[in-house]
């Protein structure tokens, strides 16, 4: 049987390329994502390593700020910066211990570049603008950062930068650089240009070095630091050396930590961080493998149809049903093995490709070589080999039921009646069990775990229900796509449908994978552009401002940035807007405050009793809602708690006075108020925003100016309604591009199931296919025919995708309506249209080879009897 099972794989290499292509397709997923998770782990802990290096303890402090109000009076100054209790006299105490070869001192913060252009450098990056302190040794140069050009910064107006940086803003050495860290623009000389590794630089961010004492200066206090790194002389004990560290440390703040155990948290953190990206690839893996079974186990079903005669006579002289089996498991675990060592192969290029393609969406991931662990290749030959013998099981068993009489008097029999007839009912009641599931998932309102895992549950259900109802879906979906090809095809369409009939089970796993992927892609462009609709909502919500303006960092502007930026030429208004914690009768919620008359040009509230111009000292207008939850009317005084934030007792009372009562919307809270009432008590002191009016005409080029007015700081963001929307939508767009992607390997899979088919179906009907050729019908009439049916089984799985995903994704979208209150299911007509054709695409490509396969076909040959 083993001699039996190696003829037949050789025999039948054309029939089961396409299977081995979706095996090797499947495995490839699986490999490229365990590889990547190898290697991206592994290039984090090198670049921990690095960052480690010669590092025996490392002492950190939690930075403490002027307005916090644990902090002791020294911890902050009134700029607000932050303030450590690390500073030079501990460095220098720390640097007397026995045992100890050197200390490094570091400041960290962030800096924001403006390039050559004046455009800022990075400036939505958040965390990835790096800016720390150059610390020379004793040979003038900082071990950290190795210089490429010119020489470290050593006095107050220089600068150096990693070299991406320096290139992509277009400085060099020379140069004079504007940047900025909590405000205005400041400009340095740029004195250097060093290389690093820092994962979160060499993905796309940004890193900037000062001296020592203008770091200090810039992000901390004089003398202060953020991390103290200490090395280890020659034989000096690591444990010991921390705990002698930690006793010369201020009892709270600060802490030691020995570099063994830096190292141990920092690979935890790594494992973790790399673990969930991992579990997602391997979902999509899933998926890609879930959609090739249907395409196994097809060839497989189809290849026993065409070799019935052969298995027959098998059982004739002996072989019994076991050996049958025995016989298939081994071609499929064979044909899986093969498959599986290409896959392998081809996995170790998609691993290199995850990595830039991840970064695109700010993954920050580390350069780092491939690193195959054992576990690896054999984790995808045995994914690979148990995928193809399970799909193989199922018609294997049906190949050792030949009787071999029967097998001997038909080549192609049509699945039993009984057997279609248990998988209707099966098919009913798991569509019935998950739509009912779906439809409790559509009255909930939270996303939290439970509840999403009950959405996958009742969309696995449903799913299944479809694919095990699919054999009986098809008949009435072809026959209604039937006549349509036969009015506009003639012979040729009528042909095509009843192909496509003949044998429904077959059609319906065909056209199953396709349905798959069509499924979840619909479901993932429903639901997202549902949220993107709604996010664009609840973005402009009642804005009528032409620009909104504000820092790209926590810092607020300046209160009188509103005046600057109404001065500019072209400004209709400029409504400042700054918000603080109003408690009311017990009621917590926030209050915005304004210029009343500026803010009405920049915002369209909907008043229900009162109006804007109402609102003066002491006298504020709050929201329906809010008035609903104290019972707040018109002519009502409270006695309002403002600001405190999360110490209650700072918190100032004050008596305000509610004269109107407005629809609430995003840009207006729960309350209204002017900025002489709110800004005292914000937490910042300063605004959160302006809203800029431009004159009639005057919006186009507006934020040039208004950044001119402002000083122009790199840090400054100006962006318009389409930018708002473009910004708030933009993450979503990226996961679902990277989703396209992911899922475009279950849709690959489902091609070639198509090709595989109709290739194998034009073997089945080579005498069929014969006499039509013999009653008249030429070579393109028979191409019209495979085309056709191709055709029709393809829309056929994308009419069915099309509607389980829309389904699906309108049951599932309730879970977001805790996050965006606008969200409803709006369904993008243009992509789904784009999607039928896709398919309709599909059809006609995949029928290519199978069409002149069978076009080809020798008249006399085919109709002579086998």
């Amino acid at each position: 049987m083993l001699r039996t099972a190696l003829r037949n794989v050789l025999a039948h290499k054309a029939r089961l390329i396409m299977t081995a292509l979706a095996v090797l397709l499947g495995v490839a997923f699986v490999s490229g994502t365990l590889v990547f998770a190898d290697t991206t782990a592994n290039a984090f802990r090198n670049a921990s390593a690095q960052s480690l290096k010669g590092v025996a303890v490392s002492v950190r402090a939690e930075a403490a700020t002027a307005t916090d109000p644990a902090a002791p009076e020294s911890a902050g100054g009134e700029d607000g910066k932050p303030a450590t209790a690390l500073d030079g006299a501990l460095a220098q105490k720390i640097r007397q211990l026995p045992g100890v070869a050197s200390v490094r001192p570091t400041v960290h913060g962030e800096a924001t570049l403006a390039g050559k252009d004046g455009r800022p450098v990075n400036a939505d990056t958040n965390g990835q603008n790096l800016a720390t302190n150059y610390h020379p040794g004793k040979d003038g140069k900082d071990s950290r950062f190795p210089l490429k050009q010119g020489r470290g910064p050593a006095a107050e107006g220089e600068l150096a930068l990693d070299a991406t940086t320096a290139e992509k803003a277009g400085y060099r050495i020379g140069d004079t650089v504007r940047f900025a860290t909590d405000g205005p623009a400041l400009t340095k000389k740029l004195v250097g240009i060093v290389s690093t590794d820092d994962p979160q630089v060499t993905a796309g961010g940004s890193l900037t070095l000062f001296d020592t004492r203008t770091a200090q200066n810039l992000f901390r206090h004089p003398g202060q630091f953020d991390e103290i790194a200490v090395a280890a002389g020659p034989g000096a004990d690591e444990y010991a050396l921390t705990d002698q560290v930690q006793a010369l440390l201020p009892k709270e703040g600060v802490s030691a930590t020995s570099g063994t155990e830096l190292a141990a948290q920092q690979s935890a953190q790594i494992a973790e961080n790399t673990g969930y990206l991992t579990k997602t690839l391997l979902v999509f893996a899933g998926i890609a493998l879930f959609v090739g079974v249907f395409l196994i186990a097809n060839t497989f079903t189809m290849l026993i149809a065409q070799r019935s005669r052969e298995i027959a006579l098998m059982r004739a002289v002996g072989a019994s049903r076991r050996q049958v089996v025995r016989s298939v498991l081994i071609e499929a675990a064979l044909l899986g093995l093969v498959a599986s060592a290409g896959g392998f192969s081809l996995g170790l290029g998609i691993a290199t490709g995850l990595r830039p393609l991840l970064n695109m969406t700010g993954a920050a991931l580390p350069d780092g070589s491939l690193v195959i662990t054992p576990a690896a290749p054999l984790a995808s030959l045995a994914v690979g080999v148990l995928v193809t013998v399970l799909a193989a099981w199922l018609p294997s068993r049906k190949a050792a039921k030949i009787a071999p009489v029967a097998a001997l008097s038909s080549v192609d029999q049509a699945p039993p009646a009984r057997a279609l007839m248990l998988r209707n009912i099966l098919g009913t009641l798991l569509t019935g069990a998950g739509v009912v599931v779906m439809l409790y998932v559509a009255t909930l309102k939270t996303s939290t775990e439970s509840h999403l895992m009950t959405a996958m549950l009742g969309a696995t259900l449903t799913l299944g229900g479809v694919i095990a109802l699919a054999p009986l879906l098809s008949r009435p979906l072809i026959t209604l796509a039937g006549k349509v090809t036969t009015r506009f095809f003639g012979v040729g369409g009528k042909l095509a449908e009843q192909n496509a009939l003949r044998n429904p089970r077959r059609t319906a796993a065909t056209a199953s994978a396709l349905m798959i992927g069509l499924a979840l892609i619909t479901g993932l462009t429903v639901g997202a552009h549902s949220a993107q609709y709604a996010m664009a909502k609840e973005a402009t919500q009642g804005l009528t401002a032409d620009y909104k303006v504000n820092y790209s960092t926590a810092r607020g502007l300046e209160p009188a940035a509103a005046t600057k930026i109404a001065r500019a030429p072209g400004v209709a208004a400029a409504a400042p807007v700054v918000t603080a914690q109003l408690d009311a009768q017990g009621e917590y919620a926030v209050i915005t405050g304004t210029d009343p008359k500026a803010f009405g040009k920049a915002v369209q509230l909907d008043f229900r009793t009162g109006s804007l111009h109402d609102i003066g000292p002491g006298k504020i207008a709050v929201s329906d809602e809010f008035a609903g939850r104290v019972g707040l009317r018109v002519g009502a005084t409270l006695d309002a708690e403002l600001g405190g934030g999360m110490d209650i007792g700072r918190a100032h009372k004050k008596k305000l006075t509610v004269v109107g009562i407005y629809a609430k919307t995003r840009t207006t809270d729960e309350a209204l108020g002017t900025l002489t009432d709110v800004l005292p008590y914000s937490v910042t002191k300063e605004l959160d925003k302006v809203l800029v009016k431009a004159e009639p005409g005057k919006a186009a080029g507006l934020d040039r100016k208004i950044r001119a007015a402002l000083g122009d700081s790199p840090l400054l963001k100006v962006r318009s309604q389409e930018q708002l929307i473009k910004e708030n939508n933009e993450s979503v767009t990226t996961v679902l591009s990277m989703m396209y992607g992911l899922l475009g390997m279950a849709v690959v899979i489902a091609i070639l199931g198509v090709v595989n088919t109709l290739a194998m179906s034009v073997f089945e009907r080579t005498r069929e296919i014969g006499m039509l050729r013999a009653i008249g019908l030429d070579r393109a009439g028979i191409r019209q025919m495979v085309r056709l049916e191709s055709v029709v089984i393809s829309l056929f799985g994308a009419v069915l995708g099309i509607g389980t995903g829309i389904f699906l994704a309108w049951a599932g979208g309730g879970l977001t309506t805790s996050s965006m209150r606008e969200y409803e299911t709006v369904l993008p007509w243009g992509r789904l249209g784009t999607f039928l054709v896709l398919a309709l695409m599909i059809g006609v490509l995949a029928a290519i080879w199978p069409a002149r396969r069978a076009a080809r076909l020798n008249m006399l040959q085919s109709i002579q009897p086998s």
